[in-house]
């Protein structure tokens, strides 16, 4: 079992879901309305959907990517992508805008200035991140914990990063194991 410490942030699925009730209950908590979830794509999707069953708001997806090299762990260029994706309407009003964490501050920067100069119907919006790290430019309007040390966050699903499928059957046999 790995242990937490000033460089690294260990995550248990546990925790982590604990983690994403504890944002939406200070986003509750704030006061503030909105009028649909906007997740960044991958790591706010698993925050984005369930604050988006919890408030009874549709989701919109927004794709981005930084993290493509050495399995993620290295930042390159932001990407966003060219569409947002949502069942019906378009995005409007007030907007919740979820990630997983801010590190460096650039993707929430860059994602709310494409909403300012992309989306005319936004009126309003504010960021909700369960980790907001200390070196970050952008404080996020809800977040759940602040990490002065900066560490890496290493999430449960990162085991999905390395597993490939000719790997499945063992690895879900390991499962049973336990």
């Amino acid at each position: 079992m790995n242990v937490s410490n000033d460089q690294h942030l260990w995550v248990s699925w546990d925790d982590y879901n604990r983690a994403i009730e504890k944002l939406a209950l200070t986003v509750h908590n704030s006061g503030w309305k909105f009028d649909q979830v906007l997740c960044l794509a991958r790591g706010g999707l698993r925050p984005g959907d369930v604050c988006s069953r919890i408030f009874d708001v549709p989701l919109a997806i927004l794709s981005t990517s930084s993290y493509r090299e050495a399995a993620g762990t290295v930042q390159s260029e932001l990407d966003i992508a060219a569409h947002i994706t949502m069942s019906r309407g378009s995005l409007a009003g007030r907007i919740l805008l979820v990630d997983d964490l801010v590190d460096s501050g650039v993707t929430l920067d860059r994602v709310q200035r494409h909403l300012r100069e992309n989306y005319a119907p936004v009126t309003e919006v504010k960021s909700a991140v369960i980790w907001w790290k200390d070196c970050s430019t952008i404080k996020p309007d809800f977040y759940v914990d602040h990490l002065p040390t900066n560490p890496w966050i290493h999430q449960p699903f990162e085991d999905y990063d390395s597993l490939r499928p000719h790997q499945l059957e063992a690895w879900t046999k390991r499962g049973m194991a336990r």
